[in-house]
């Protein structure tokens, strides 16, 4: 009688014994993801470069909880202490805008990826638009950066802009704080693209790039003054074979003449326009080239310094006003006013700037 062939059983040993450690390390990562870590904890943890203390301390803050408010309180404090102000006046923010489609996100990654090559830590802050129906982003930034993503020496958090207006989120400024406290010196802030209150992110910057397309009819019409005004530089992308780079130097003439029309900047900086092509990399260098050119101009003269100090200031008065909106709006008494003043403004009982006059005249005298 012949023997029945012997199966080696070691290869399925093997295999279920690599899932087995495959799957620990998967319930590891996350048992690690939901142990409660104090605020020193995280603030410890990412100064050391970790991405996920980093992007915990950045969900706190981006967090409505009341629970997760006060450890947010004292996470920016630990962040923003004095021990770390010499790092902060090391760092670059840039604010990079741009009508939808330009090539924001391709841009940024060509830019992050030589940074990165010449040494540089860089941190993305992308804001998508959030709907304005359900509320939700897409958050696809991290998918349109892939070899971005890749590198130990970039970090890119995409944001819901929450229908916060300026092309920014609400505590874009507070993440700012703690990737610089994280280690990352160049912060490129990418916006949501251009529209009419697309200037907030000004506020946030030392350096606002505008990114722009040729060839799209009289270019000018397609911006707002007020953003060709505050820009820094006007970059057009797109130049990827020679017609449009034809298209894209025109462009650039144009809005070159029309920057040499607006009132010379406190900064000393005269702003320039560049061409590249994001898809073909090619004058990503020289924007950085430029913005370097910026930096040591407005270091030498004082205006970087004071354009960090105008950012906190500026931050102070947006902190106090959604603070005190909510804290007010969070009282039942004023809530319960605040209700019945809008139902009279539904029913025309009353106008809008008289409703507003009776809630805080009654808050006035609550108050006193």
């Amino acid at each position: 009688m012949s023997k029945k062939p012997q199966h080696n059983s070691e290869p399925q040993e093997a295999s279920v014994s690599a899932t087995s450690a495959r799957d620990a390390s998967i319930a590891s990562v996350r048992q690690a993801r939901l142990a409660q870590l104090s605020s020193e904890e995280l603030v410890t943890r990412l100064k050391t470069g970790d991405k996920t203390a980093l992007s915990r301390a950045i969900t706190l803050i981006e967090s409505g909880a009341p629970k997760h408010q006060e450890q947010a309180k004292a996470l920016l404090k630990l962040a923003f202490s004095t021990d770390n102000a010499d790092d902060q006046s090391e760092t670059l923010r840039i604010g990079i805008t741009g009508v939808p489609g330009v090539g924001k996100s391709t841009f940024i990654e060509q830019l992050g990826m030589m940074l990165t090559e010449k040494g540089h830590r860089v941190a993305v802050l992308a804001v998508d638009p959030s709907s304005s129906v359900s509320g939700g982003s897409i958050l696809g930034d991290k998918t349109r950066m892939q070899q971005l993503t890749q590198s130990p020496n970039a970090f890119i958090r995409p944001t819901p802009s929450k229908l916060t207006l300026g092309g920014v989120a609400r505590h874009t400024r507070e993440s700012i704080i703690l990737c610089e406290a994280a280690g990352y010196d160049v912060i490129l802030i990418e916006t949501v693209g251009v529209g009419q209150s697309e200037t907030a992110v000004h506020d946030l910057c030392d350096f606002f790039l505008l990114l722009q397309l040729a060839g799209a009819g009289d270019e000018l019409q397609g911006i707002k003054r007020g953003i060709i005004e505050m820009a820094d530089a006007i970059v057009i992308n797109k130049a990827d074979d020679e017609t449009q780079l034809i298209k894209a130097r025109a462009a650039q003439l144009e809005y070159q003449r029309a920057l040499g029309l607006f009132p010379h900047k406190s900064s000393g900086w005269q702003p320039k326009t560049q061409t590249c092509s994001a898809l073909n990399n090619r004058g990503i260098d020289k924007v950085w080239d430029m913005i370097q050119e910026f930096v040591a101009l407005t270091q030498d003269n004082g205006h970087f310094a004071q354009k960090r100090i105008d950012q906190n200031l500026n931050w102070l008065e947006k902190t106090v006003t959604e603070s005190l909106k909510e804290a007010l709006l969070s009282h039942p008494d004023v809530l319960a006013q605040w209700n019945g003043l809008k139902e009279q403004v539904t029913h025309n009982l009353v106008s809008p700037v008289e409703a507003a006059d009776q809630l805080l005249q009654s808050i006035l005298k609550t108050k006193s």
